[in-house]
């Protein structure tokens, strides 16, 4: 690893701790050079997921814009960025472990959709509203019916 103050190549690891339920482990290492300390992280690099999109053209998994979906969706709610991540991780971690080498983009939505309802409901309709990809006013009437129903059920 190269420090970043003076780029010497050697350094030493001085603490090493597990992070995100140990799918990731956070390193302070310090410069053999000059001393200087800083942080590192590693994490798991998963095989290369082919997203399948609706026209049928393939895309890599991207984890960043995953978040971004989930973000947007959350926009201006008061939804916790520690609820945000869990979503994220969950959701990586079960397209890694359910699909090999391709996953259709509408699994990924269901996925998501299921994550956002019991964090936000209009974060979920929100979401719902772009992967449903909804064209009338009674789009939106009917997936919150769909969420009432769910509601009494429980």
């Amino acid at each position: 690893m190269r420090c970043p103050k003076c780029q010497f190549q050697d350094d030493k690891v001085v603490d090493s701790r597990s992070v995100k339920d140990g799918a990731g482990v956070r390193r302070r290492r310090e410069c053999l050079n000059c001393g200087h300390r800083f942080t590192t992280h590693e994490s798991i690099i998963y095989s290369e997921i082919k997203v399948i999109k609706k026209d049928g053209t393939p895309e890599d998994f991207d984890r960043d814009k995953l978040r971004r979906g989930i973000e947007n969706a959350c926009y201006k709610r008061q939804v916790r960025q520690e609820d945000i991540d869990r979503a994220v991780d969950e959701i990586a971690s079960a397209v890694q472990r359910d699909f090999e080498r391709e996953v259709p983009s509408s699994e990924i939505g269901k996925r998501v959709m299921d994550a956002l309802l019991p964090l936000d409901k209009v974060a979920f309709v929100r979401f719902a509203s772009v992967y449903r990809d909804f064209q009338a006013v009674d789009s939106f009437t009917k997936i919150i019916r769909e969420i009432d129903t769910a509601e009494e059920k429980q």
